[in-house]
């Protein structure tokens, strides 16, 4: 069974600086980009089957997309 999450849902997942906490932006299910305004962004392969969950950082407040094994619910 694979991990569903939820916009607002308050995740946590691993950085090579540790663990870091966040919340579910957004469950992306199609091709696009993420990036910062004015800039091209990282292109992000996404499908129904195989979705990316858009997080935003408790302490930085970046955002990035993972997949759904990379996050574990709080």
């Amino acid at each position: 069974m694979s991990k569903r999450f939820s916009k607002g849902d308050r995740v946590a997942w691993n950085t090579p600086q540790g663990t870091t906490t966040g919340i579910v932006v957004e469950k992306l299910t199609h091709d696009t980009r993420i990036g910062n305004r004015g800039q091209k962004g990282t292109k992000l392969r996404a499908s129904d089957d195989d979705p990316r969950y858009l997080v935003e950082s408790d302490k930085t407040g970046k955002r990035a997309a993972h997949r759904a094994d990379a996050l574990e619910k709080r």
